[in-house]
C-alpha cells in the first residue's frame, strides 16, 4: 500500500489539531491543548487505489520552530493552517511556505493552504488574501 507523509503547520492556536483529528477520526476537539508532535495514520483511496496518509501535527509555537526543517524534509505535502480569526497568522504562514521551499530546494511541493475557524470570523480581507497568495505561489 503507497503512503505518503503530510506535515500540518500553522501558528499556534490556529486549530491545526483540531483539523487533524476530525480528519482522521471524525470528531471535533472542543479543548485546546497545545501539541508539541502529534503523528496519525489514515486509509484513504486515492484514484480507486487504497494507500495510507501519515500526518504529522507539529507545535506551532517558536519555541519549537528548529524542529520544522525536519519534519519539512521527511514530508512530502503540507497543509498550512491559519485561522480567519488572527491576521497575523496569515502573515506567518509566508515564512514557512519560504521555509518550505528552501528545505525541500524547490517550489515544486504540494501545500495546501486552509483558513479555519471561519465559523467564528467571516472575514473578507482574508479570504481574498488567501486567493491573493494562492496565485502568487
Amino acid at each position: 500500500m503507497r503512503e505518503f507523509k503530510v506535515v500540518v503547520l500553522g501558528s499556534g492556536g490556529v486549530g491545526k489539531s483540531a483539523l487533524t483529528v476530525q480528519f482522521v477520526s471524525g470528531c471535533f476537539m472542543e479543548k485546546y491543548d497545545p501539541t508539541i508532535e502529534d503523528f496519525y495514520r489514515k486509509e484513504i483511496e486515492v484514484d480507486t487505489s487504497p494507500c495510507v496518509l501519515e500526518i504529522l501535527d507539529t507545535a506551532g509555537t517558536e519555541q519549537f520552530a528548529s524542529m520544522r526543517d525536519l519534519y519539512i524534509r521527511n514530508g512530502q505535502g503540507f497543509v498550512v493552517v491559519y485561522s480567519m480569526t488572527n491576521h497575523q497568522t496569515f502573515q506567518d504562514i509566508k515564512g514557512m511556505k519560504e521555509q518550505i521551499t528552501r528545505v525541500k530546494n524547490t517550489d515544486r511541493v504540494p501545500i495546501l493552504l486552509v483558513a479555519n475557524k471561519v465559523s467564528v470570523c467571516l472575514s473578507l480581507s482574508l479570504m481574498v488574501f488567501s486567493e491573493c497568495w494562492c496565485r502568487c505561489v
